[in-house]
């Protein structure tokens, strides 16, 4: 519950800020009485698409923790999160990234990594995980992680996301505008948009949201194939990272809020278009036939 109050709070605290925003700079006024102005929608439509992406990405490190209940080791008190800290600072250094934050959360076999900047990113994993892998598996995980940071896939993914975003938000008002002209033909006593502008609208925004999430799944799921490459290339073999996605496929994995979903170790599903994550089997093969 917490997690889905979370959800739609930061959405709604977002399209707050865009909706003061896109009045403030005036592209909010795309629809003039001489039609569509295609230039401020753009603008508009840019704003609502990166703007709403990048607040996400910055606001991902205190949200993942929130919403997980993750507790940042500031001073690790057993051996364990010793060994955590000890194994992510290697990896960073060797990567040549700033030591991330180091996190433990209570939840089934998974792990995340989260931030908006390479020199400012997070790192968890579930209690579930470190009790059901080697530490040697869980090295790779670790790998993994870092891997997603070192090649900046959260900041790419927010650029795909807000490049998509633009395009939904531009294009479902174009399509809604010409709709509501075809319809309206003839009528001269309304010149604003009618109520066929609205229902297009929001059916184009439903429909091309979900061809987005397509596109922008599609390049997640590549991004795990690299961060699967990284981290064998960190740990100097493929091997730890294979048994780690064969020990995965026998457990539970933990489900991840949505926003840090493509960031995790484990993913995937039946509707594979919509999957944040690639099988495992084809992982596994990825990473025998690199």
């Amino acid at each position: 519950m917490k997690r889905v109050i979370l959800f739609v709070g930061t959405n709604l605290a977002i399209m707050l800020v865009l909706g003061i925003s896109a009045s403030l700079l005036g592209v909010n006024k795309y629809l003039t009485a001489n039609g569509l102005n295609l230039g401020t929608l753009l603008m508009f439509s840019a704003l609502m698409g990166f703007g709403g992406a990048f607040i996400s990405l910055f606001l991902s490190k205190p949200i993942a923790k929130w919403s997980t209940g993750a507790r940042v080791i500031e001073q690790p008190s057993t051996s364990t999160e010793m060994w955590l800290m000890d194994t992510v600072a290697s990896q960073a250094q060797r990567s040549g990234i700033a030591m991330p934050e180091v996190a433990i959360y209570d939840g089934e076999p998974n792990a995340f990594a989260t931030g908006a900047t390479k020199n400012s990113s997070l790192v968890a994993v579930s209690t579930g995980l470190l009790e059901s892998m080697t530490r040697e598996e869980v090295e790779a995980v670790l790998a993994h992680e870092v891997a997603h940071i070192a090649n900046g896939d959260m900041v790419t993914l927010t650029l795909i996301q807000g490049v998509v975003n633009t395009f939904v938000t531009f294009l479902a008002r174009v399509v809604g505008y010409l709709v509501d002209q075809m319809l309206r033909r003839g009528d001269q006593e309304n010149s604003g948009p009618g109520i066929g502008y609205t229902v297009t609208v929001v059916i184009c925004d439903i429909l091309f949201g979900i061809l987005a999430s397509i596109i922008v799944m599609y390049f997640s799921r590549q991004r795990e194939f690299r961060a699967d490459r990284g981290a064998a290339k960190l740990l100097g073999s493929p091997r730890p990272m294979i048994a780690a996605l064969q020990r995965l496929g026998g457990l539970s994995h933990g489900e991840l809020p949505k926003n840090m979903a493509a960031s995790g170790i484990a993913g995937g599903g039946l509707m594979s278009l919509f999957s944040s994550h690639p099988p495992l089997e084809d992982r596994i093969a990825a990473l025998r036939h690199a």
